[in-house]
């Protein structure tokens, strides 16, 4: 029998893997293909961190950002660096996701403590995702860290890994961790028929983080390194609230959950624009929200619910229903995890719970 050769046989792989929308195990024989052309094979290529590399810890011109609110990916921490070319500044945008010049990269750590009580130790990291902008286009690459956590790996057919941790509450959690397929990483970041950063905007990045120089607004942080110009006055600066701070409202908390974690798709240029339902913390309108609204197509989704969201009812809502599955043809995000976020189900739940 005929062998196809190595570069055949990963396409058919990851055409393979659209369809299931699962990641698949490679033989070894496929992990020696040249993915050159496609990025740097080892992320310490890149030169982003010194060494060790998974202490993590930028070079100069590697800036550390935080979002108030972050995207629910089956618990993993994460964290985010942007790389902004030497001489290049950001145009400060009120409203959307911040356009970065070309040649800005975003690099995204996604890790693991062995207990959650102490974040800060025994970490192991799973995977880092990098956005590069080339002429004015986005691409997203994923790259795997090997067991030794000595380095990351290009990897474009994703994996899964089997992850444990003890949990907040004290109780050992183990999932199948699953790093996305480099054509699945559309899945959430297409914007009409363009790929594009997701989290760092004006609002998600009006919040303190600590740099080498102290604790500071990174907003403020950005335009005093001359990162980013033609930023009002902080004050007059929206904030997207912190879904975790229990001292905020249910109903701002909850928004911003719905926004980070739905909002990519379900807006007016989303993936999800077909639905009506828009999930972005600014929307006004009761039904673009899912109040009283019948769904457009969400088949066994729908759960034999008759809308989107019941004010008083979260049982009877169609949106809380998909929030909390676990079904692969019933689940909200699609894509991203493979269990439920207990404390963000229950917050929208009760948010439900309190409309009128």
């Amino acid at each position: 029998m005929k062998r196809l050769p190595t570069t055949v046989l990963l396409l058919f792989l990851i055409a393979c893997q659209e369809k299931k929308s699962e990641p698949v195990v490679l033989p070894e024989a496929v992990s020696t293909v040249d993915l050159s052309h496609l990025g740097k094979t080892k992320l310490s290529e890149y030169g982003f961190f010194q060494e060790p590399l998974n202490e993590l810890n930028p070079v100069a011109g590697a800036v550390p950002y935080a979002l108030n609110s972050s995207l629910f990916t089956d618990y993993a921490f994460k964290k985010r660096f942007v790389k902004i070319p030497q001489g290049r500044t950001v145009e400060y945008n009120p409203d959307d996701v911040f356009d970065f010049p070309e040649g800005t990269i975003l690099i995204k750590n996604f890790y693991y403590p062995a207990n959650f009580n102490k974040p800060e130790s025994d970490i192991r990291i799973l995977e880092t995702r990098l956005l590069i902008n080339e002429v004015g286009v986005w691409k997203a690459l994923p790259y795997i860290w090997n067991e030794e956590q000595t380095e990351a790996y290009l990897n474009v057919a994703g994996k899964t890994m089997p992850v444990s941790w003890k949990h907040t509450d004290g109780q050992l959690r183990n999932i199948q961790y699953v790093v996305p397929n480099m054509n699945q990483c559309k899945g959430c970041h297409l914007r009409g028929d363009k790929v594009m950063p997701i989290g760092p905007s004006a609002r998600q990045l009006n919040g303190d983080l600590e740099f080498s120089t102290g604790k500071h607004n990174q907003l403020v942080y950005w335009q005093t390194n001359n990162l980013l110009q033609g930023m009002p006055s902080i004050n007059a600066i929206d904030k997207l609230a912190s879904y975790e701070d229990e001292s905020i409202s249910i109903n701002d908390r909850a928004r911003a959950w719905l926004e980070i974690n739905c909002a990519h798709c379900h807006r007016a240029d989303g993936p999800a624009k077909n639905s009506g339902l828009y999930l972005l913390a600014s929307e006004s309108d009761p039904s673009r929200l899912g109040v009283g609204k019948a769904p457009v197509a969400a088949g066994k989704g729908s759960g034999g619910l008759l809308y989107g969201i019941v004010p008083g009812n979260p049982d009877a809502s169609i949106l809380q229903y998909r929030i909390e599955s676990v079904h692969p043809g019933v689940m909200m995000p699609e894509l991203g995890r493979s269990i439920t976020h207990d404390e963000g189900v229950a917050l929208v739940r009760q948010w439900i719970k309190e409309l009128k």
